[in-house]
């Protein structure tokens, strides 16, 4: 079984991004799951790094266990939201003890606007490479929400085929990178 650790960067609930990650997550092969990090954390403070809440330390060991990392971002003012940030600083603290370190990951991202999300993405695909992660580089996706997304919040028929080319790709690359 082949565990991928997915931080959604939207805790809006009607997300795009969380329907991205299930659209996505329904694509995966068999023998591949989804297990979503829980963002809701206290703001990172370095004076916390020698006892590490509870949901750091949980969320530390899921990224730890995780054989791959999926990023799902929004972008905000140009940018990745400030809720992602926190988790990762979290996970890759305290320093030398990131959870990151090694390991193979991709970024993706929705959004309603005409650029997508590929200014979130660069943010944070520089982010990653710092932290020492295998990134994916192709296929990349900027998810439209407005065309790619049907009533219901499922991807649109007019993106499966795509979204199902991407899963499969990402299950190769972790695959390959473990």
């Amino acid at each position: 079984m082949t565990t991928i650790a997915v931080f959604v960067g939207s805790l809006r609930k009607e997300s795009f991004n969380k329907k991205l990650a299930q659209g996505i997550e329904r694509q995966l092969p068999e023998g591949v799951k989804f297990e979503y990090a829980d963002l809701d954390l206290p703001l990172y403070n370095q004076d916390n790094e020698d006892v590490l809440p509870a949901k750091v330390q949980a969320l530390k060991q899921l990224v730890e266990r995780a054989d791959g990392v999926l990023f799902v971002t929004p972008e905000y003012n140009r940018g990745y939201p400030g809720v992602l940030k926190n988790a990762i600083d979290w996970a890759s603290r305290p320093w030398g003890q990131s959870s990151f370190a090694g390991k193979p990951a991709a970024i993706v991202g929705a959004s309603s606007g005409g650029l997508g999300t590929s200014q979130a993405q660069a943010a944070l695909r520089n982010v990653a490479l710092f932290l020492d992660m295998k990134l994916m580089g192709q296929p990349e996706v900027y998810f439209n929400s407005s065309t790619g997304l049907d009533q219901q919040g499922n991807i649109a028929d007019n993106s499966v085929e795509f979204i199902h080319g991407y899963a499969q790709t990402f299950a190769k690359f972790v695959e390959a990178n473990r």
